[in-house]
């Protein structure tokens, strides 16, 4: 029996209180388990990285809140979320897997590091781009999102719309060459990216890991990511 694909998963942490622990639902190893995989997490050790790009056959790039470097937001805006030593282990992690051509799956945040070293630039606070710009940041509120015709998520998805959750307050407004919009929210704003460039690099705004337990069409995204992860050995 062929071993399952391994997904390393990195761990996010409570920097709203203090930073001090690994903090993060169980729903991202659950769809990761649920899809065939076999999911790791990942602590924030610049030595382990290494390890982690040659040892497991995708990566997670889960939800969270910390602070961006600057030159990835938009002229005059900077990040408001606190400090953490996450972001450059990511980083590191995330380029590795890209160099490799490993998978890689971004949520959230994660879908906003994956732009930020492919040249996008962000926003702070996508509310104050202007009065057309919908409430984000609403546990509990769901919202449609077009998917763009002929990229490698209308492929995975097979539908031109899903209704998905939200609740961010950055988000991608500017998409360098490197990257492919993959969905937009009814405002215009950017809901997924994709790399073209690669086997599989796709970031999605919303958290498709807190549909698991629902017969839902997103879920078919870690379906397609762990099913890439196998083939990426």
């Amino acid at each position: 029996m062929p071993m399952r694909p391994r997904i390393a998963v990195i761990m996010d942490e409570n920097t709203s209180v203090d930073g001090t622990r690994y903090d993060m639902t169980k729903h991202y190893f659950a769809a990761i388990h649920k899809a065939g995989g076999l999911p790791f997490g990942i602590p924030y050790f610049m030595d382990m990285v290494e390890s982690v790009v040659s040892e497991f056959d995708g990566f997670l790039s889960t939800g969270g809140r910390f602070a961006f470097p600057d030159e990835w937001f938009i002229a005059g805006q900077t990040s408001h979320a606190p400090e953490s030593e996450r972001l450059d282990v990511e980083i590191a992690i995330m380029r590795g897997f890209l160099e490799r051509g490993k998978p890689i799956l971004g949520i959230c945040n994660g879908m906003q590091i994956l732009a930020g070293i492919n040249g996008c630039r962000l926003s702070p606070n996508i509310r104050a781009l202007g009065s057309h710009v919908m409430e984000h940041d609403k546990r509990g509120h769901m919202h449609p999102v077009s998917v763009k015709p002929n990229t490698a998520l209308a492929c995975i998805l097979g539908v031109h719309e899903i209704t998905v959750n939200t609740f961010h307050r950055e988000g991608v407004v500017e998409p360098s060459d490197r990257v492919v919009v993959g969905a937009t929210a009814p405002d215009g704003i950017i809901e997924a990216i994709e790399l073209p460039s690669q086997p599989f690099a796709i970031g999605v705004q919303w958290h498709q890991e807190l549909f698991t337990g629902n017969d839902h069409p997103g879920n078919k995204l870690f379906d397609a990511f762990v099913q890439a992860a196998g083939m990426s050995r």
